[in-house]
């Protein structure tokens, strides 16, 4: 019997270690892509990614094919893995929608915020108010997905989590790679009032006004946004 039992645990922990290992890839990739750092165009090279991480090119793969059905890299063929590219116009499907699944984030199976959710939105605010002092693009980029996950921790909802993060992070580059950064002081201004009323929401409980408050500020983003583009 001991043996069984000893298979089924070595089992258990190379499954474990490979979801780790699949999520530390899958993080440090979707980052550098959202921040940046792998810009649009770059091709992605297997074998330096392999290296870099110490891992073979099977569990590479799979956190590539992943990142590719979020719409962060496609297969060209002859060429390899490359990142996509963003555009406002092209994006205004996925931000009509990120609208509506807004509001449904404190209607499907919300979640009463916990001391910690609620210390995660108030650290949240004064990183905002910081920034607000002292513009740093990256750095708000940053804040911004810090502050997109902290709002799926308000929906116990598995299907709007993922929807919602995929379309995410399909816009989440735009900023970086178009907004004008002389008027980086107001934009930071105006999502730190957004992350205050959140908060305020939250900490009463009111989980679907901090949905509609989430949906009217990305609307108003996308006006900002498809504004700039048009001059």
């Amino acid at each position: 019997m001991d043996q069984p039992v000893r298979s089924r645990e070595v089992e258990v922990r190379q499954s474990s270690a490979a979801r780790e290992r699949f999520d530390r890839l899958y993080k440090t990739l979707r980052d550098r892509i959202c921040l940046l750092d792998y810009p649009p165009g770059t091709r992605l090279r297997e074998e330096a990614l392999a290296k870099e991480f110490g891992v073979s090119r099977t569990p590479l793969r799979r956190v590539l094919g992943w990142l590719e059905s979020q719409g962060l890299l496609k297969s060209v063929q002859g060429v390899g893995t490359i990142v996509t590219d963003v555009d406002v116009v092209a994006l205004t499907q996925v931000y009509q929608l990120r609208m509506e699944l807004a509001e449904l984030l404190g209607r499907l199976s919300p979640i009463p915020p916990s001391d910690e959710t609620l210390a995660l939105f108030r650290d949240l605010h004064e990183r905002s108010e910081i920034l607000a002092r002292r513009p740093n693009p990256r750095a708000f980029a940053v804040l911004n997905m810090d502050f997109f996950n902290a709002l799926l921790r308000l929906t116990a909802n598995e299907p709007l989590r993922e929807i919602s993060e995929r379309l995410y992070l399909q816009t989440s580059r735009i900023w970086l790679k178009t907004f004008n950064h002389k008027d980086l002081g107001e934009e930071i201004a105006v999502f730190s009032r957004e992350v205050a009323d959140i908060l305020a929401a939250v900490e009463i409980g009111d989980l679907e006004a901090a949905g509609l408050i989430r949906r009217s500020h990305i609307s108003m983003s996308f006006t900002r946004l498809r504004n700039q583009a048009r001059t």
